[in-house]
């Protein structure tokens, strides 16, 4: 017997990774997660590194572009181009002649968008300085594989395809009782969904870090996806950064670190918000569906 937990509140994918995506009415889940979520990403030329929010200026700028498909996604066909539109207005398209030179020249920085990750899917990843936050120091940057090389690198299968720009784990789930929680413990911060860039946020009745007691279960959206909670997600300084009406703000993962901070599978604690699963079965959901826990 399966338990309700909550309904689906939102579902988004994100395009193009680190830049804003698209709240969706209905989703296809795939086994590596929401049809079209981090297809593309911009990769320096000069360095080869896969650009990422993980460090505040290029992630400022980077959350203030918008990234949508010029057509919905379909299982089995080829993705449609994907539109970025800039912060001033001004939009490319993934299959646009002037589409790199734009966002070079918005950047300062030589890229191209790419629709795959290289072998070696290395960022520069900021360690704020705020205590507690991270085990690797405060206030450095240093440079982190992710996808399946970090998988590569430390011997296991990756859970998510070859290619890939997903950090990790192929769906990231979060519920509207952790957002309430963390608000709770500062009323003077927005713990606004939009921060935490979640597939799947749902909206429970129960008080606390819910979702925190998922882990290892499984969980049904709607009548056909089943994914199994894997892992609490860990969070970065992606989460204090500005963003539309959102102000930048450390408070929000200072709060996480003093609150709700986990091994996540390397012994050492670090601040969550949410968890990551895996796909067991694919399907399609949508806003609304039933959330239950097996």
């Amino acid at each position: 017997m399966s338990e309700t937990v909550g309904t689906i509140s939102e579902l988004s994918r994100f395009p193009v990774k680190s830049m804003q995506g698209e709240l969706l009415d209905v989703a296809q889940v795939t086994e590596g997660g929401v049809l079209g979520d981090r297809a593309y990403a911009l990769v320096e030329v000069d360095t080869g590194k896969v650009l990422s929010g993980k460090t505040p200026r290029l992630g400022t700028q980077l959350l203030g572009c918008r990234a949508a498909f010029v057509a919905s996604p379909r299982l089995g066909d080829e993705l449609p181009p994907v539109r970025i539109t800039l912060p001033a207005g001004k939009s490319v398209t993934s299959d646009s002649h002037d589409g790199d030179a734009t966002l070079s020249k918005f950047l300062g920085r030589e890229v191209t968008l790419q629709r795959a990750a290289p072998d070696d899917f290395t960022i520069d990843w900021y360690h704020p300085d705020i205590e507690d936050v991270d085990p690797e120091g405060r206030d450095t940057v240093t440079e982190m594989k992710l996808g399946a090389a970090l998988f590569a690198e430390a011997g296991v299968p990756s859970l998510i395809p070859a290619g890939s720009f997903l950090d990790l784990f192929p769906v990231s789930v979060l519920t509207t009782s952790t957002l309430a929680q963390f608000q709770s413990f500062r009323r003077e911060s927005r713990f606004d969904e939009r921060r935490f860039r979640m597939n799947v946020v749902v909206e429970t009745g129960d008080d606390g870090f819910v979702e925190n007691g998922w882990l290892g279960r499984t969980l049904e959206l709607g009548g056909t996806v089943r994914l199994t909670v894997f892992i609490p997600d860990a969070r970065c300084v992606m989460t204090t950064l500005a963003q539309d009406d959102l102000p930048q703000d450390n408070d929000i993962l200072r709060t996480l670190a003093q609150h709700n901070r986990h091994d996540v599978g390397d012994g050492r604690l670090r601040p969550c918000a949410g968890v990551y699963a895996i796909v067991e079965a694919t399907g399609t959901t949508q806003q609304g569906d039933r959330v239950a826990l097996a």
